[in-house]
């Protein structure tokens, strides 16, 4: 009996490792997963520190020079913020399509710092919730 366990251990070994593999593969190839690689591609240094510490990073309006914090998420997450990094106002606009975070944030920062008057144009204005920086915090 020794001997038949002894001899299904690697085998059991081997299923764990490739099932592992598996799990790890696909869960690194989800569209989520993609769109958050891609947004991190196009974040600077300093953004994406700040992403990967708060789940936000703020871009420049190249119009305004106002600063904007983009939470994860993909609608609603987009506020004006004053100096000291509160926000001031609240802007709601997104792409068409069915796009997941990561895609939907790498176009609204694309947005600001390129046309910033043309996406706030086609926004939706909402006052800021005082509760949002807690709503923001879940994990990925």
């Amino acid at each position: 009996m020794f001997a038949a366990l002894w001899f299904r251990a690697p085998a059991r070994a081997r299923l764990h490792a490739l099932r592992e593999l598996y799990r790890r593969f696909f869960g690194e190839n989800t569209p989520d997963a993609r769109g958050r690689r891609l947004l991190a591609e196009w974040l600077t240094a300093e953004q994406r520190a700040q992403f990967e510490q708060h789940r936000y990073f703020d871009v420049i309006g190249c119009d305004t020079g106002k600063r904007y914090r983009i939470h994860y998420g993909t609608a609603a997450n987009v506020h004006e913020v004053d100096d000291a990094g509160h926000a001031t106002m609240g802007w709601c606009f997104v792409p068409s399509g069915f796009l997941v975070p990561g895609d939907v944030m790498l176009a609204q920062k694309i947005a600001l710092e390129t046309d910033e008057k043309g996406a706030l144009a086609l926004a939706n204005r909402f006052p800021p919730a005082t509760h949002s920086e807690h709503f923001y915090r879940r994990p990925f």
